[in-house]
This record gives structure tokens, C-alpha cells and sequence, in this order.
């Protein structure tokens, strides 16, 4: 057994590099948040004074304090953090739906939302988009979607579920339409913001959100995994609803742990400690979330300079996370030894990184957080891999 490979582990990346990750840049950590990681780096660090046996409820450092303040911020009544945006998902489904219901979904939705309603022995109804190239969500197909599950199964789906902001193209649902049509029909309303809250002005309440789940690590600059679920005070007791076992031969009982949450959320360490770090800079560059539209509809505009990219999606841009098709670009990786890599290599050597290697033909990109300059640098480049290898660039 070779152990030296486990020593000295780096990403192989340095604060030079421009990092544009899909997935990464909203959750990018502050100075704060750095501090933080090595601070409570040590397992349950939290919990040194927890004396209410949650993790919730423990006082310094200041969690409970901070579930209220993200309530506030969400403008939902209350929230828990938890494994990830996954967990979040699965604990509503789990909480709220009987094995064999049904789950109403857009088409666009992540994986994981799929898997939640699977693990829980859910039927699964998609709400189509619209296709090549816009991908759209239609609010009204959801109206369409729980009538026909109506008239097959004689009672409307559990729950619905909408992505906020989807990882494949980053186009904005209409979340306020469809939480109308949910109140009208009855039907509790589930919206993903793993690539919304933390990064762009969400509220809850205005979007007739019943169950919000957001992701700590992808849009609220903390460190992996810790998502958020906030509900509201008419769900929060069924969502959150407390352990009632007691061991047959012990008569051991867990009154205040939380069944869904597995008793108490794991997040007792790092994750919610650059969670509450970056939260008060968090609340500050929500308001400045014009400015990183505009930002990315400067990078769609200078990219599509180029001849054969074409940003996918919604246009005009209105989220940092984008998808182009770059068929120029493809061509010429698959005449190149590297094939698809070529453009990862070719990026990676101006010191840009975050691009999935292998994906020539399309790729996504996020520019969130990223100062004016980096954008141009970034845009700059696949301009130069472009003339270098012979496609037309417009001036």
C-alpha cells in the first residue's frame, strides 16, 4: 500500500487561475469563510456547547440565531440545514408523500430530484420544455400535468417541484406563475434554488413557496455539503416532525431529534461554520445581482463573436451559469491528438480552469462573482484559441 499518494494534496490550481465551474463559482468561499474552515475544521466543532442535543438550537456559535436570520432572509417562517440540496429534497418528499404517490417535475430538473422521489417509492409526471434552443418551462404544463394525473389516479400529485435556475442551460423559471397555479389546485409546492438563493434576491413568500431548498456549497459560498430547507409554519411541523421510538428493551427515547434529519442534521462542523462566515456577505452582493446579468450578457455577446458559438438557453442571458454549442470548436478538436480535451488543454494553459475536459461540441460556464476584467481575459482567450485555429472571429 503506497500512503505517500494521500500526503500533500492539492488541486493542482492557484489563486492566479480564473476558475469558471458551473457548479463552483457561487459557492466560492469568502476571507471569512477560509477563516472559519480551519477554525472549525475538527469533526462536530460545533458542538462543543450543544446542550439541546440539535445541532439548530446550539448558541455559540450563534446557529440558532442564524436559522432565524435565514428564515428572514428567504422571507419563509423556518429552516434547517442539511446534507446538501438533495437531502432537502428527499426529507419533504419523505415527510409529506405516501409510497405510490406522485411527484410532478420540469424536465429540466436535477437528478437528485429524480432520485428523491425514487427513494421514496414516488411516481414521477415531467412538465416538458420547449426544446432546442430556448429549453423553456411552460408554468401552464403543470396545470396540464396534475389534470391529467387528476383524472388517471382520482387525486392531484403530493407534491410539485420546480428547478428555480437548471444546471444545464441556467434559464430562470417562472417560479411565481407556477406557485400560483400550485395554491389554486392545492398542491404543495417544492422550488429547487441551488443555483438561485445566496446569489440573486429570492422570496419565498412572493413565489408561494411552500418548501424552498437551496445548496450552501454551489450559491451560498460555503463548503461542501450543507444545503438549506426552509419551509413555512404551516408545513414546518410535518417536515420537521420529532422521533416517537423508543427501544423495546432499553425504553430509549429521542424525543427532540428530527426524523427526517436524520436527528440531527450532519452538518456540525465546516459546513455550517463557512455557512454563518459568508452569510453577511452573502446578504450584501444579493443586491448587486443586476450586475452579474449584465456581466454575463457581456460574455454571451463577445463569445458569440465567434463563428459557430451560439449560447443556448433563454435570451437575453439573466443568470451567470450559461451552455454554448460550439461547433467550429468541435471540428477542430476532432482533428487535434487531445480530441476532446483540446479545449480544456488549450484553456487550462492560459490559466483558466473549470471546464468539463471533454466537452468540445457544447460546454457550460459560469462567470459569477468574477471582477470585470476576469471576464474579458476569459472571453479574450477563446477568442485567441479560436484565430489560432482558424475560425473567423468578428472584430
Amino acid at each position: 500500500m503506497d500512503l505517500n499518494k494521500y500526503k500533500n494534496l492539492t488541486r493542482g490550481i492557484s489563486d492566479t487561475y480564473v476558475n469558471v465551474h458551473p457548479i463552483q463559482r457561487g459557492g466560492v468561499l469568502t476571507a471569512e469563510a477560509r477563516k472559519a474552515l480551519l477554525e472549525f475544521g475538527d469533526g462536530y466543532s460545533v458542538c462543543d456547547y450543544c446542550f439541546e442535543s440539535r445541532v439548530d438550537l446550539v448558541d455559540k456559535p450563534p446557529v440558532h440565531d442564524f436559522t432565524g436570520d435565514v428564515a428572514e432572509f428567504l422571507n419563509m417562517d423556518d429552516v434547517r440545514f442539511t446534507a446538501g440540496c438533495r437531502h432537502a429534497k428527499w426529507a419533504v418528499m419523505h415527510m409529506v408523500c405516501e409510497p405510490g404517490d406522485t411527484v410532478v417535475l420540469d424536465a429540466l430538473a436535477h437528478y437528485t430530484s429524480y432520485l428523491a422521489a425514487e427513494a421514496n417509492k414516488l411516481n414521477i409526471v415531467e412538465v416538458p420544455h420547449n426544446g432546442y434552443p430556448m429549453f423553456e418551462i411552460d408554468p401552464q404544463g403543470y396545470a396540464v400535468k396534475f389534470e391529467e394525473i387528476e383524472q388517471k389516479t382520482g387525486k392531484l400529485p403530493s407534491v410539485a417541484v420546480l428547478t428555480h435556475v437548471d444546471y444545464r442551460y441556467g434559464n430562470i423559471a417562472d417560479a411565481e406563475k407556477v406557485g400560483e397555479i400550485c395554491k389554486e389546485y392545492g398542491v404543495p409546492f417544492l422550488l429547487n434554488t441551488a443555483y438561485s438563493s445566496g446569489i440573486m434576491p429570492v422570496d419565498g413568500k412572493k413565489l408561494h413557496v411552500d418548501f424552498l431548498c437551496g445548496s450552501g456549497h454551489k450559491s451560498w459560498a460555503a463548503s461542501a455539503p450543507i444545503g438549506i430547507l426552509a419551509t413555512t409554519y404551516e408545513w414546518s411541523t410535518k417536515v420537521f416532525n420529532k422521533s416517537t421510538c423508543r427501544g423495546d428493551w432499553s425504553g430509549r427515547g429521542f424525543t427532540k431529534k428530527e426524523v427526517a434529519l436524520f436527528g440531527c442534521s450532519p452538518v456540525f462542523g465546516a459546513p455550517v461554520a463557512t455557512l454563518m462566515a459568508s452569510f453577511p456577505a452573502v446578504v450584501e452582493r444579493v443586491k448587486h445581482w443586476d450586475k452579474e446579468v449584465k456581466n454575463a450578457q457581456y460574455f454571451v455577446n463577445e463569445l458569440e463573436k465567434i463563428e459557430g458559438f451560439h449560447q443556448m438557453g433563454v435570451k437575453p442571458k439573466q443568470h451567470p451559469l450559461m451552455n454554448f454549442e460550439s461547433l467550429a470548436l468541435h471540428e477542430i478538436a476532432e482533428k487535434d491528438k487531445r480530441r476532446g480535451y483540446f479545449l480544456y488543454h488549450e484553456l487550462k494553459k492560459r490559466k483558466i480552469v473549470g471546464l468539463h475536459p471533454g466537452m468540445s461540441k457544447n460546454f457550460k460556464i459560469n462567470t459569477y462573482g468574477l471582477k470585470s476584467e476576469q471576464i474579458e481575459y476569459v472571453a479574450n482567450a477563446f477568442k485567441d484559441i479560436a484565430r489560432e485555429n482558424g475560425i473567423k472571429v468578428e472584430e
